[in-house]
């Protein structure tokens, strides 16, 4: 039997409550798992079902258990089930989890009077038996004559059941005394307790069972096995349909933790306009989109949470897969191409501030199925869909949503909370289907331009800026992308920089260490616009250092800067984790905001120095009030410098010494003083000391004879690949041997073939992570400084290897599995790129 034979209704149920972040899965045992027999030892149940409980408890966050009126022992030899599925037997008076009830001697004594009193109605009745339990006795009548079975029952009711301290419980041919104050509702609420279980399911056919059904609500689910009055809000029809029900549970829990075949991160192609981003996968599906910025919540997050949590695909209706995917060049426009199906993606640049618009424009002589999933809020609210001449609207939601879709006939379906549109577009030659997502308005009528003149706009926004670029020799085509990509990420209205596009794409799949990097770090967002200044490109810089000069207008000065603001400038709230998404691939927590806004980087000075050095001498002057923030944050480093920090790495561990925070202090006032000789400015009493004073500092306290490198702190052996910073920053000359000798120990210990790892320190969290892109840049650099241009060359190719087939590249590489890891696309990457691809081709 298929999923399909289910009630439709039904099916609806299962998959939702399979999307519940901690799930419980409880059902009986005969008339359930197994079908009921005359002879009860002879109940087995069906493998089937048992197959699927297995495979449930195996699940993350995901619990199993039959709960059965039959002794703890016999229900455990009989069902065979797996230690994985607890048992509760005796209708919830017995557990196998460390819940048993011990007899206290009061209880025991009654429990002798019950047994011997039922002996006694039972005594010379034909097919009645008793069944003694810990804590009870069952008298079962099933084999016994009609009248003498009624006998018997009416005797135990009139007699035993009256006694204090006597639980009864009715089943099929079946009365049940027990000693003990519980029902299988009361175990039901015991092992929701234990599990920490945010959803119940239960399945169960007996008088029994209804004890558990009453004890289900909000978004339980209650199953009723056969016929009778019962609490559940479905029903089917035997054990077969159970172990259906079992299977198809199994099947949408795992697609929903697991994700179906979750493309590779790196396979990801971003969308950009000046002020928003999306992503799409390597078969057109819209799979991540923000609004009404891209640090707000996602209105499409299928990439987190599988479809469920929202996604708009476009693909041939007879399947089959793409042929390629490919940017259109020099531009942030997708196509996606299938032998008769062409899908065009593009985000509409020079909209109005509060809109965010994506245009899917489909063509070929092949039919093209639609599917239009909207899920707002990270799918925290129920979306309807309203069908109105042109298109849909989208209702519900605080900002408002329509989708332009002339001509397509949309068919819309719920499954319980949400409203999906469908729609079998026929395409003619030359007659292409035009799809507008318009985010942040009611709009439905035509555009004043029509798709080939937005098409060519969009173009033209992204292709006059990149021919203006000045490229190297050495890998000009992924440069090129690579400073696109970074244009994508910076806000044109705010200036405020991305760290990379997306939040809680995992840095070891199924781990923990899941970030949020939709906002602007002050330090990446530095070396973010610098990298595009050595390009050519002076505008992102501008706005950069408008945002950080806003920042700063609202602070007493640098000192109180956080590591991070959001894109508009303002502090990002609190840290918190979306536990209705289950993660890419399995990878909890999805979280939302970032923790290290609370942290102490004494870094960030040097990247923002270097920053307005970089674009003074690209604009032939230095601005006052860039010198002034420069001042200002030389004088925050003359206070703070010898202060123990969390680092560049943001290490959720206490504040240490770190060696590349005390270097990047050093160049602050380093490139301070440097700015004050070549534009004429004062040089502050005391600065050309402190800079001699901090590098004494690095290079004695630094460096650790045992290991022979710069270590990452002054208490420490451990490694650090930023420590390399000691020579790429000419704080240490890097002919030097100490630093020679540094490069050799942090290759040794942190580079895996194509990558470089961070560290391998314990930083306090669970779990392993990849090598970082920008890492294993900072190693060519340090190659090409001490002469190894050959292994410069070969890391730097099998770099470019890793990015994927639009040339994008996440935070990080696995070497062992071959994967890409991290949020995506990662500025840091990027910016390793274009700064190898220069240096190897000035050397």
């Amino acid at each position: 039997m298929t999923a399909e034979a289910l009630p439709a209704e039904l099916r609806r149920a299962i998959v939702q409550i399979a999307r519940t972040p901690r799930l419980l899965v409880a059902c009986d045992y005969d008339g359930t798992l197994a079908p009921i027999t005359t002879q009860p030892e002879d109940a087995r149940a069906r493998p089937e079902s048992v197959g699927a409980l297995r495979s449930l408890a195996a699940l993350h966050e995901t619990t199993t258990a039959v709960i059965s009126g039959r002794a703890l022992r016999d229900l455990a030899i009989l069902s065979r089930l797996p230690a994985e599925v607890h048992l509760v037997g005796s209708h919830g008076s017995e557990f196998d989890i460390g819940f048993v009830h011990a007899l206290d001697p009061e209880a025991r004594e009654l429990h002798r009077a019950v047994q011997a009193e039922v002996e006694r109605i039972t005594d010379g009745v034909s097919g009645a038996a008793l069944e003694a339990k810990p804590a009870g006795v069952a008298v079962h009548v099933r084999r016994a004559d009609r009248d003498e079975a009624r006998r018997v029952v009416d005797a135990v009711h009139a007699g035993p059941s009256t006694w204090d301290g006597v639980t009864t419980t009715d089943g099929k041919e079946v009365v049940e005394l027990s000693v003990v104050r519980t029902d299988k509702g009361q175990a039901l609420d015991t092992l929701r307790h234990q599990a920490g279980a945010t959803a119940a399911v239960f399945l169960g056919d007996d008088v029994t069972d209804e004890k558990a059904f009453a004890r289900l609500t909000g978004p339980d689910l209650g199953v009723k096995v056969g016929d009778g009055e019962t609490l559940a809000q479905y029903r089917i029809a035997d054990t077969t349909d159970v172990a259906t029900v079992l299977a198809f549970l199994l099947e949408e829990r795992r697609n929903w933790l697991y994700g179906k075949q979750a493309p590779p991160i790196e396979r990801l192609s971003m969308l950009a306009s000046e002020r928003s981003v999306a992503l799409l996968t390597p078969d057109a599906k819209l799979t991540w989109l923000c609004h009404p910025g891209p640090d707000a919540p996602a209105v499409f997050a299928d990439l987190l949470g599988g479809e469920g949590a929202g996604h708009f695909s476009v693909k041939p209706h007879r399947n089959g897969l793409p042929l390629g995917q490919r940017y259109l060049p020099n531009t942030m426009t997708v196509e996606t191409r299938w032998s008769r199906l062409l899908v065009t993606d593009y985000l509409e640049p020079e909209s109005p501030p509060h809109r965010t618009d994506l245009v899917r424009v489909i063509s070929g002589e092949t039919p093209a199925s639609v599917v239009f999933a909207p899920r707002p809020e990270f799918g925290g609210v129920p979306v309807r869909l309203l069908r109105e001449e042109d298109g849909l609207r989208v209702l519900g939601t605080s900002e408002p949503f329509v989708l332009r879709s002339p001509g397509v006939q949309w068919e819309i379906t719920n499954d319980g909370l949400n409203d999906t549109a469908t729609a079998l577009v026929e395409l003619e030659p030359d007659r292409p289907v035009v799809l507008e997502l318009r985010c942040g308005t009611t709009d439905l009528g035509p555009h004043d331009l029509s798709e080939v003149d937005r098409r060519a706009r969009a173009g033209r926004y992204w292709s006059e800026w990149a021919t203006t670029l000045k490229l190297p020799q050495v890998a000009p085509d992924l440069v090129a992308r690579s400073a696109l990509t970074l244009r994508g990420l910076a806000d044109t209205d705010t200036g405020g920089v991305m760290a990379a596009a997306t939040s809680s794409l995992p840095e070891e799949l199924g781990g923990v260490r899941n970030w949020d990097y939709r906002y602007c770090w002050i330090r990446d967002g530095a070396m973010t616009v610098r990298e595009l200044v050595t390009l050519g490109s002076l505008d992102e810089a501008e706005g950069f250092l408008r945002w950080l000069h806003g920042v700063l207008s609202t602070l007493a000065g640098p000192e109180r800067l956080h590591p991070l603001y959001t894109l508009a400038g303002t502090q990002i709230g609190a840290e918190a984790v979306i536990d209705s998404l289950p993660g890419y691939k399995g990878s909890r927590p999805v979280r939302v905001g970032n923790l290290a806004n609370h942290q102490v980087q004494l870094d960030v000075f040097g990247p923002v120095v270097e920053l307005v050095m970089t674009l003074a001498e690209a604009r032939g002057e230095l601005r006052d009030e860039d010198w002034q923030m420069v001042r200002a944050m030389a004088e925050a480093v003359t206070r703070r410098w010898s202060e123990p920090d969390h680092g560049i790495w943001e290490e959720r561990h206490v504040p240490r010494h770190r060696v590349y925070s005390r270097v990047m202090c050093w160049v602050t006032i380093d490139r301070a003083i440097k700015l004050a000789e070549i534009y004429g400015r004062p040089v502050p009493t005391g600065w050309p000391e402190l800079r001699d004073e901090i590098a004494a500092d690095v290079l004695e306290n630094g460096w650790n004879p045992t290991v022979r490198a710069y270590t990452t702190a002054y208490d420490g052996t451990d490694l650090d690949a930023a420590s390399l910073f000691v020579g790429l920053s000419g704080l240490l000359d890097p002919q030097d041997e100490r630093f020679q000798s540094t490069v050799t120990a942090i290759e040794a210990e942190l580079r895996s073939g194509s990558t470089v790892y961070r560290y391998h320190r314990d930083d306090g969290l669970p779990g392993e992570e990849g090598g970082f892109h920008l890492c294993a840049a900072w190693m060519i650099e340090a190659y090409l400084l001490s002469g190894r241009r050959t292994e410069a060359q070969e890391l730097f190719e099998q770099m470019m290897d890793a990015a994927g087939p639009t040339g994008l590249l996440p935070e990080q590489y696995d070497p062992v599995a071959e994967r890409s890891l991290g949020n995506h696309p990662q500025a840091y990457s990027h910016i390793g790129l274009i700064r190898c691809a220069r240096l190897l081709s000035e050397t």
